[in-house]
């Protein structure tokens, strides 16, 4: 089974990059899986949007931090098989905390995000939400997890605690593409996939407004970044409950 994570889409640049690559590389995969929690403006996703990278080619999107910036993401959460926010949040928030997708073969995949705790907004034990989803996993479905994180360390820590029990543990958040990838045991992991977006930018926004908050230490809104994007992930082979490949991509069209 082959499979396409594509890392943080930022903004129009970026949803745009997403959709020519797909259009030229889609049927090189068995699935597809993006992170979407930045593709509205860097700040959440609308339905809109949500209608725009799954018609162009992708099976699930998963969310983050920002999984509430946007008015229609709870009322699209409820609906969505294909939309997965954090299965850390607390027991009755909106949505599905795992997405279970079957390729055109027949072959089923499962999907977890976990936000991390480390320097971000207080959720629930990541390590006991996935021990909890792993208890329920049938044995022979592979396990894709995205882990939304900040911190290297939590991220490290996540994926050897998942080790030999996911297929993949691929990071997101940062915003910056690793060059660590490894599989050990069977489990792929990545400490950042990086993001699909205009890389010459503050992590997708533009410098101008970054830089003044910097520098004066007031506020100002934050606007996405313009010029020529670059989409980033990862692609992998898994066969049975574990991948045997991992490959970086750096995609500039």
């Amino acid at each position: 089974m082959r499979i396409l994570f594509i890392g943080d889409i930022f903004g129009r640049p970026g949803r745009e990059i997403t959709a020519r690559y797909l259009r030229e590389n889609r049927d090189r995969y068995d699935l597809v899986i993006a992170n979407g929690e930045n593709a509205t403006s860097g700040r959440g996703l609308n339905r809109r949007h949500y209608r725009e990278l799954r018609d162009a080619g992708i099976d699930l999107i998963t969310l983050g931090n920002h999984t509430w910036d946007q008015a229609d993401t709870a009322e699209l959460l409820e609906e969505s098989p294909r939309l997965l926010r954090a299965a850390n949040y607390p027991a009755g928030t909106p949505g599905l905390e795992v997405a279970l997708l079957e390729t055109a073969a027949g072959k089923r995949l499962a999907v977890v995000q976990l936000l991390g705790r480390v320097f971000m907004n207080p959720v629930d034990d990541p390590f006991a939400a996935a021990d909890r989803i792993i208890s329920e996993l049938p044995a022979d479905v592979p396990l894709f997890v995205d882990v939304h994180a900040e911190a290297t360390s939590e991220k490290r820590v996540l994926g050897w605690h998942l080790r030999g029990r996911a297929a993949a543990v691929i990071n997101t958040h940062t915003h910056v593409q690793t060059a660590d990838e490894l599989i050990r045991r069977g489990t792929a992991y990545l400490t950042d996939a990086g993001m699909t977006g205009v890389q010459d930018s503050a992590i997708g926004m533009a410098y101008e407004e970054v830089h003044w908050r910097f520098t004066t230490g007031r506020p100002r809104r934050f606007r996405p970044a313009e010029g020529e994007p670059v989409l980033h992930g990862v692609a992998l082979h898994i066969e049975g409950r574990h991948s045997t490949e991992i490959e970086r991509i750096e995609w500039k069209g």
